[in-house]
């Protein structure tokens, strides 16, 4: 049955421009809907947020704030938005129409996918966040359900609603919006958000599209949160024997539950993903995988939810947790049935069948007929106001926000109706509050701790922008250098403000590779920088115990205080060596550095022959990968 015939805004045109046609999904806070664009002829995507949130103004603005965001960006792999309004109860977003299906419907249908087409799928994506994150903004809530795959196979990013300007303040509530199996560590116990929270989640996608299933499942989302706070993401190839280590090493670093050692945002993710495909030959790439685990979900962890921060601790998780999916309302649901109490006697039973009526109107006593007066709530902050007017029993109909000279930014600068004034006890009040004023000067942050900076940027009227890092030798690691535009200046409120911050004195990084591991941890934490031992072991030419690579090249700089994972080698692998005897020389050689091994020729001062007589280590033998195998040429 084709459930858009029961949607009243199906077959509906909005600001007497968008046809509606069809309902294609419904979320927890919008509806969207195939639609028409009468006047340029065009098939659109329409988002209407859900009439009951739309006379919430926290989710007007990030409806809103959705709009500006994606429209900033104009990249291919983002969905754009073309228009955003409002008609009679229906806020909206005229969006780009991708017909096709997401990344979650691939998933469901095929399960894992072979390597070159999960980084096929990621790749993109990374794009579209780093271009995001290179703006200023976050997503916040990146999963299967948010990547479009066209027909045309083009990959786009869905659902920039839950976007947030780098460094903006977290909500009050106390709540973490976002999807519990794509949530990073930090979001979960603190709220914090910034690039490395897209990281996280495009690393677990990864995981989820190399093995058909979530690293971190539960019998309840709370389970599923605790994993995330207290359990690395396992290895791609434990789910899958046989997937290479670089992919391994990709989801880990994308994933490590310290968001200091994930990659500082997208564009960083992306190169380290193009190096792990770079590493694999074409048989990796597109080994088939099994799929058992394809679908493995359940309908609670893949909705975004509105989920109450934990407060005692990370083991309070499994207790605290819970979600709130606002659902598709009825348009007219049956109200709940009232149980009436047992009169006892006429004098209960009048007394009963007053206050059935008065309840049921939603007003105690006489109520109704009472009114108030306004309190007076000039110089008061916008949430100190709301908290009065819902004291003295009124609403809030809506906030305008107005410059003004005289009243500090966030302040109520005027009431309608005024203070003092008499109103309905279950009146409304509109509030106009302070942007302060026209012009504002970029205040001096030089020196100041980055959440330091962001505040004063805030407090003085200007958003926090992007933030880059440079060395420096005289500002400490992790404070402000300068600003862009630059102390002094004088900019519009609310206009972004750049940061560039320190990271510390150069340091050039020496190679430790081949050296025991005390050895290289003294040498690197001499220099001043950190160093990290990778929880895996890896085979590698170096002796056993030695370190086998490091995550920072040799010859490069590095700011003091920078971590520097060190992979701890096994030793070599043992390879079977192949038998060469009476073969031609160059076809012995080529044979045995295919097998991986360094050939050494020893060839007779008088020797017309090229045909091998003996090798070093006897053919079906093992022999450590990449030693040498001498090979003797036969004498004549």
């Amino acid at each position: 049955m084709d459930t858009t015939l029961d949607d009243p805004l199906v077959g509906r045109s909005l600001d007497d421009r968008y046809r509606i046609d069809a309902r294609i999904a419904v979320g927890g806070m919008a509806t969207v809907y195939r639609a028409l664009d009468t006047r340029l002829d065009r098939v659109l995507a329409l988002k209407v947020m859900h009439p009951d949130l739309a006379a919430d103004a926290a989710f007007v603005d990030r409806f809103i704030r959705e709009a500006k965001s994606v429209a900033r960006l104009a990249h291919p792999n983002v969905v754009a938005v073309f228009d955003q309004g409002t008609d009679g109860p229906y806020v909206f977003l005229a969006m780009e129409y991708v017909p096709g299906c997401t990344l979650r419907d691939v998933l469901r249908e095929r399960g894992a996918l072979q390597p070159r087409a999960a980084l096929d799928i990621l790749e993109p994506v990374l794009a579209a966040l780093g271009a995001a994150h290179r703006a200023g903004f976050v997503h916040r809530d990146m999963k299967p359900e948010n990547v479009l795959i066209g027909d045309d196979g083009r990959v786009k990013v869905a659902d920039f609603g839950l976007v947030r300007a780098v460094g903006s303040a977290t909500n009050t509530t106390g709540a973490v919006l976002g999807t519990v199996s794509y949530l990073a560590p930090e979001q979960i116990e603190n709220g914090t958000t910034d690039p490395r929270v897209d990281v996280y989640a495009c690393g677990v996608v990864l995981y989820e599209m190399l093995t058909g299933g979530k690293p971190h499942s539960g019998d309840t989302p709370a389970q599923v949160l605790y994993r995330h706070l207290n359990e690395d993401v396992p290895p791609p190839s434990a789910a899958v024997p046989g997937l290479p280590a670089a992919l391994d090493e990709a989801v880990a670093s994308a994933t490590a539950r310290s968001a200091d050692l994930r990659p500082y945002d997208a564009v960083a993710l992306l190169q380290l993903v193009r190096e792990a495909r770079a590493a694999l030959t074409d048989a990796q790439l597109d080994a088939v995988p099994p799929q058992a685990r394809a679908g493995e979900r359940s309908a609670s962890e893949d909705r975004t939810s509105v989920v109450p921060r934990p407060v005692g601790g990370q083991e309070s998780v499994n207790h605290t947790a819970r979600f709130e999916h606002p659902p598709v309302a009825d348009p007219d649901p049956a109200p709940a049935p009232r149980r009436r109490p047992r009169p006892r006697g006429p004098l209960f039973a009048a007394l009963g069948a007053l206050l059935v009526v008065l309840l049921g109107t939603g007003v105690w006593y006489v109520s109704s007929g009472q009114f108030t007066r306004v309190p007076n709530l000039l110089g008061k902050t916008q949430a100190d106001a709301q908290q009065r007017l819902a004291a003295a029993g009124l609403d809030v109909e809506g906030v305008r926000r107005e410059f003004s000279d005289s009243y500090e930014r966030g302040t109520v600068m005027a009431t309608d109706p005024a203070g003092g004034a008499r109103i309905r006890g279950n009146g409304s009040v509109v509030l106009t509050v302070s942007r302060g004023p026209k012009v504002v000067t970029v205040p001096t942050v030089k020196g100041m701790p980055l959440a330091e900076a962001r505040k004063a940027l805030v407090k003085a009227g200007l958003a926090p922008g992007v933030v880059t890092q440079e060395f420096s030798h005289d500002v400490a690691r992790g404070a402000a250098i300068s600003t862009d535009p630059g102390a002094g200046e004088q900019r519009s409120p609310d206009t972004a403000v750049a940061i560039v911050v320190s990271k510390g004195a150069p340091v050039p990084v020496p190679t430790v590779v081949g050296e025991p591991l005390d050895r290289a941890r003294t040498t690197l934490e001499a220099l001043g920088l950190v160093v990290q031992i990778a929880p895996e072991q890896t085979n590698s030419p170096q002796p056993a115990g030695a370190v086998a690579n490091q995550s920072v090249a040799a010859g490069t700089q590095a700011g003091t205080g920078d971590t520097i994972v060190l992979t701890v080698s096994k030793g070599p692998r043992m390879v079977p060596v192949p038998n060469v005897v009476g073969q031609d020389q160059d076809d012995a050689k080529r044979t045995l550095e295919a097998a991986g091994f360094k050939v050494k020729v020893d060839r007779p001062l008088i020797s017309f022959s090229h045909e091998v007589a003996e090798q070093s280590v006897k053919g079906g033998e093992n022999a450590p990968e990449g030693s040498t195998i001498t090979i003797r040429i036969k004498a004549l």
